[in-house]
C-alpha cells in the first residue's frame, strides 16, 4: 500500500515556473518507477514525464527543455519542474508509482492530483 501527496500546483501567469512534488510513503516493496501525468478538460490522461530505474524520459518532445523530472530517493520525491509554462499546460496533475515502471500498462498507485492553471 502506497500513498501519493502531491503539492506544487497553482496559478501562474503564461512563461511563468512551477515545481510540483510527489511522495511516496507506505511502500511494501520499492519503487523502481515513479512519474507525472496530466488531464486537460476533454481530453484523455497522458503521460508528461516518467523516472524509472533512475532513467527519466519525457513523453511528449514538446515539453522536452521545459519539463523536467527529477527524484530525491531518500526521501522518496519525485519533482516536476515546469518552466516557460504556457495556457495549454493548464490540467490536473498526477502523481504516479509503480513497483516496475511507470508509463507501461498500468499503474499501481495515483495520487489525487494537483491542479495547475496557467492564465494568458
Amino acid at each position: 500500500q502506497v500513498q501519493l501527496v502531491e503539492s506544487g500546483g497553482g496559478l501562474v501567469q503564461a512563461g511563468g515556473s512551477l515545481r510540483l512534488s510527489c511522495t511516496a510513503s507506505g511502500s511494501r516493496f520499492s519503487i523502481n518507477g515513479m512519474g507525472w501525468y496530466r488531464q486537460a478538460p476533454g481530453k484523455q490522461r497522458e503521460l508528461v514525464a516518467a523516472i524509472n530505474r533512475g532513467v527519466a524520459t519525457n513523453s511528449a518532445d514538446s515539453l522536452k527543455g521545459r519539463f523536467t523530472i527529477s527524484r530525491d530517493n531518500d526521501k522518496n520525491t519525485v519533482y516536476l519542474q515546469m518552466n516557460s509554462l504556457k495556457p495549454e499546460d493548464t490540467a490536473g496533475y498526477y502523481c504516479a508509482a509503480d513497483r516496475f515502471k511507470v508509463g507501461g500498462s498500468t499503474n499501481d498507485c495515483w495520487g489525487q492530483g494537483t491542479q495547475v492553471t496557467v492564465s494568458s
